[in-house]
């Protein structure tokens, strides 16, 4: 097992593709305690403020059904081992390790960059994402209140969005996002990979237990807003066994659909998910592996467009189909809805005022 309870990397590898000097696994950022009284080092979360210019992120990938995405935070505590948005650290000199979850950034002013983006003459609005690379909605946002921030924006504007997150927290702002529903301009997925509270607690060590995300789900769907579940991503002889108990669950909540993704294992987040494996799972590694190859085309990861979001061969076309026969017995067939953009307004204020 690792020796490091509640972090998800196993080590603190630098990136090769930055030639970025390799760091010492402890770093200066855990506690010294171990020093002084013999405790073992913990690993602290530290969180530092990002200034960026704008706040609103173009995408213009074939594959992935948005053009634009905010991401409140960098890195994320959530510290999931399979996070494809662990590289993005190396561009801040870190570790997609344990610098991605325990070094984060926090961008304050997101709210009102957000504020004066939808000002601009000329501005159409199509649906916001909030969650894509990391989670809107992990622990320091119970302090820091930014997604929370740029949401009052969008509800005060009109302004269609979705909500991807894998934490109860999201109901804690039910109260903007069900006048939002109302309005057919939100809809949010909760990201359940697992059931078993083991294999959760390593894949996902400080996300919130499972049954508070389909708690999350129910309340979600009680205030009428759309809510959707994702199972992604399904790790072959890890979590696959659970697919057709995850849509049954789904479906008791209350989610309206659900979709998955295989495991996809980009530039550093492979070895890092190797050394996991062996960490938690050394019976069954050189298994896991192999069946993710024969997803992949024989590699680790297979960036291609369109084929990255599905699996290749056999494995890929059981898991497709047990997936689809598990949505149809019980009920899942629903879309994401079509979020209206005709509602939208120019913020209030002295620029907003000139454009309404």
């Amino acid at each position: 097992m690792s020796n490091r309870p509640a972090r998800g990397a196993t080590n603190n590898a630098t990136s090769r593709r930055f030639n970025l000097p390799e760091r010492e696994v402890d770093g200066d950022w855990l506690d010294e305690r171990h020093l002084i009284d013999g405790a073992p080092p913990r690993d602290r979360t530290s969180v530092a403020v990002l200034k960026p210019k704008t706040i609103l992120i173009r995408n213009t990938s074939p594959d992935i059904p948005f053009d634009r995405s905010i991401n409140a935070y960098g890195g994320c505590e959530h510290g999931c081992i399979y996070c494809f948005a662990r590289p993005t650290h190396a561009y801040h000199d870190l570790s997609p390790g344990l610098d991605f979850e325990t070094k984060l950034f926090a961008k304050p002013d997101a709210a009102a960059l957000l504020r004066a983006a939808l000002s601009k003459p000329g501005y159409v609005a199509k649906p916001i994402a909030l969650g894509t690379n990391t989670d809107p909605y992990q622990p320091i946002e119970r302090d820091w209140r930014i997604t929370r921030d740029c949401i009052a924006v969008l509800a005060e504007t009109n302004h269609p969005l979705t909500i991807t997150t894998k934490s109860d927290r999201v109901v804690r702002d039910i109260d903007l996002l069900a006048p939002m529903a109302a309005k057919g301009l939100v809809s949010v997925t909760l990201s359940v990979t697992s059931l078993d509270p083991v294999i959760a607690r390593t894949l996902e060590p400080r996300a919130p237990h499972p049954k508070k995300r389909l708690a999350a789900v129910a309340t979600l769907a009680a205030a009428e807003v759309p809510v959707f579940v994702s199972i992604s991503p399904v790790i072959p002889a890890i979590t696959d066994h659970e697919v057709e108990r995850l849509i049954e669950r789904a479906a008791q909540a209350g989610a309206q659909g659900a979709y998955f993704l295989p495991v996809r294992l980009p530039y550093e987040v492979a070895p890092l998910f190797r050394a996991w494996l062996e960490a938690h799972f050394p019976d069954r590694a050189g298994k896991v592996m192999g069946i993710i190859r024969s997803l992949r085309g024989g590699r680790d990861n297979d960036p291609s467009f369109h084929s990255r979001m599905r699996g290749q061969g056999a494995w890929g076309q059981l898991l497709a189909t047990r997936f689809a026969i598990a949505c149809r017995r019980h009920g899942l067939t629903g879309g994401h809805p079509w979020l209206r953009c005709d509602l939208f307004r120019p913020p209030a204020g002295p620029q907003g005022e000139l454009f309404s």
